[in-house]
């Protein structure tokens, strides 16, 4: 059996725990990142004229959005933190403790689900200009803090490739 490593372990959580979402991972070898990608939909019942954040309109019947939160090599990546809904650092080869993993697949799900009905209540306003998603940090590092198991404070390894 293969050593388990932090993208086979997020991979797991995911399919196990995240399945009534849309969630994807894509790993970026060349840039050491992991980025956990969601998505939500919604009907555009009015047609309502949407720009997303390039400035793309769109009238479509059905409305995606799509955000991630990046895992990221703390000494080698290169990003840019707008372009994600969070970033989250691990120690190179050494990774990121378990109980990062956990509670974000913890979190999430109240984000998505928050972020649908938010989504929903945008489509049919005339008051809001804006939609997004909202990560707490306070919020993710209480919830790392209350898992102190001693198989959470174990580290995940970066993979090898």
């Amino acid at each position: 059996m293969a050593k388990e490593t932090l993208l086979t372990y997020l991979d797991e959580q995911i399919e196990k725990k995240l399945a009534d979402f849309d969630v994807a991972i894509d790993w970026d070898t060349r840039n050491h990142t992991i980025e956990v990608i969601v998505r939500l939909y919604a009907e555009n019942t009015n047609h309502m004229a949407i720009d997303d954040r390039e400035g793309v309109r769109s009238e479509e019947e059905i409305i995606e959005f799509e955000d991630a939160i990046l895992l990221y090599d703390d000494q080698k990546a290169v990003f840019d933190e707008d372009d994600y809904l969070a970033v989250i650092p691990f120690a190179g080869k050494k990774g990121m403790q378990q109980k990062v993993i956990d509670a974000l697949i913890m979190y999430l799900p109240e984000i998505l689900v928050k972020g649908q009905d938010d989504l929903l209540d945008f489509l049919v306003s005339d008051e809001e200009s804006i939609f997004e998603l909202h990560f707490s940090p306070d919020y993710f590092q209480a919830l790392q803090a209350d898992m102190t198991t001693a198989k959470q404070e174990r580290f995940l390894p970066y993979p090898s490739y």
